[in-house]
């Protein structure tokens, strides 16, 4: 059964930093891409960052370029997520998901078969 469970999330004031994790099980992180989702309230679903293992490519959306990095540790089967230099419009929750597909990096959120349950991120001004 494939899983994925988010942690790291919490309250934290403009300019700090969080590391979301997204520990995977059932599947290996060579087989599957890893996208980060987030959703803010009364917003639809964004992809802003995504990695492949399998390819060692990342992708990052224009607005968390710079502040945002997307890493993995093949070995524990977990994908990270280092959030520097955080705004008040990153407020949402963020949700990790795996994809099979060759278009992973177009972050198109029905690419991604399996989801987390999501952590909520914070940031005050």
């Amino acid at each position: 059964e494939v899983q994925l469970v988010e942690s790291g999330g919490g309250l934290v004031q403009a300019g700090g930093s969080l590391r979301l994790s997204c520990a995977v099980s059932g599947f290996t992180l060579d087989e599957y891409a890893i996208g980060w989702f987030r959703q803010a309230p009364g917003k639809g679903r964004e992809g802003i960052s995504s990695i492949s293992s399998g390819h060692g490519r990342t992708y990052y959306r224009d607005s968390v370029k710079g502040r945002f990095t997307v890493s993995s540790d093949n070995a524990k089967n977990t994908v990270y997520l280092q959030m520097n230099s955080l705004k008040p419009e990153d407020t949402a929750v963020y949700y990790c998901a795996a994809s099979e597909s060759v278009r992973w990096f177009k972050m198109v959120a029905t690419d991604f078969g399996s989801w987390g349950q999501g952590t909520q991120v914070t940031v005050s001004s």
